[in-house]
């Protein structure tokens, strides 16, 4: 059995890009944490409101009440939440990619973990009863918004990733 050599695993060790620099990597993570906060804040909390406008949902998107624990609004504190899912996502991203290519796995993200985190381990960690919502055509509908959640992601990390491509010294670099 060969022993792994140190530059093996520089490759594949996530943190890495494959030249040892874990600098690269908190770059990915901080624009997946842009990439779900904008997720929310805009794309997501805009459908609810078209949504709300239409009749079909009863609250509005973008909601500035305060919420505890910190008063802050509604709204900002669900994209917070967008920006660790965001994250989430980043360490998810390659195999996802891999194997459903980056829109559908966007898409599976969206509709698996967050939907399945909001249905079952919120509410449990809250007191509230688990999996509230489950009422087929709710759930149909709470599905199709966590993939639009998990699509827009996906969309604003890539565009995320190629701006910071773009600007990189490396990147200048190599084309002068």
């Amino acid at each position: 059995m060969a022993i792994p050599s140190k530059d093996s695993a520089i490759r594949t060790d996530p943190r890495n890009d494959g030249s040892g620099r874990t600098g690269v990597w908190r770059s990915r993570l901080a624009v997946g944490f842009v990439a779900g906060f904008l997720s929310v804040a805009i794309v997501t909390s805009g459908l609810i409101e078209i949504l709300h406008a239409a009749g079909v949902v009863p609250g509005p998107g973008w909601n500035f009440a305060a919420v505890p624990p910190f008063g802050v609004p509604q709204t900002v504190s669900f994209a917070f939440w967008g920006g660790v899912w965001g994250i989430v996502y980043v360490l998810l991203e390659p195999r996802l990619s891999r194997h459903l290519g980056w829109a559908l796995g966007g898409i599976v993200f969206g509709a698996v973990l967050p939907l399945s985190v909001g249905l079952f381990i919120v509410p449990a960690l809250k007191a509230m009863p688990i999996g509230p919502g489950l009422v087929p055509s709710m759930l149909a509908l709470m599905a199709f918004l966590h993939g639009v959640f998990g699509l827009s992601i996906a969309v604003f990390f890539r565009i995320g990733q190629r701006a910071l491509h773009a600007t990189s010294p490396s990147h200048a670099t190599r084309h002068v």
